[in-house]
């Protein structure tokens, strides 16, 4: 018996975007991995904490859950980061992979 049942071992050609910004309050460095796996979410790092999160336009409505994931310190911070991904993050629209 195996200890493990793989799920999944796919390797693909990734493009990756670095991107360095700041607001009046913060300094903010985010690496971006466009990516075909996780429904075509791009996992978005944090590169000074090492954060990071799939986000698609959707999950950028929820500024808590930006605020709680990349441990923001307020909302207008939050509201900030989401008003930046908002242009940079691409709409794809959602299929599960499941039935």
């Amino acid at each position: 018996m195996e200890l493990f049942d793989k799920l999944y071992d796919e390797q693909e050609h990734v493009k990756v975007r670095f991107v360095g910004f700041t607001t009046d309050d913060t300094r903010y460095d985010f690496g971006i991995v466009y990516t075909n796996m996780f429904f075509g979410k791009p996992l978005v790092v944090c590169m000074q904490t090492g954060r990071s999160a799939l986000l698609d336009p959707k999950d950028l409505e929820d500024v808590e859950y930006l605020q709680t994931t990349f441990r923001i310190q307020n909302s207008k911070q939050a509201i900030d980061l989401a008003e930046f991904f908002s242009g940079e993050l691409p709409s794809i629209p959602f299929e599960t992979q499941y039935e």
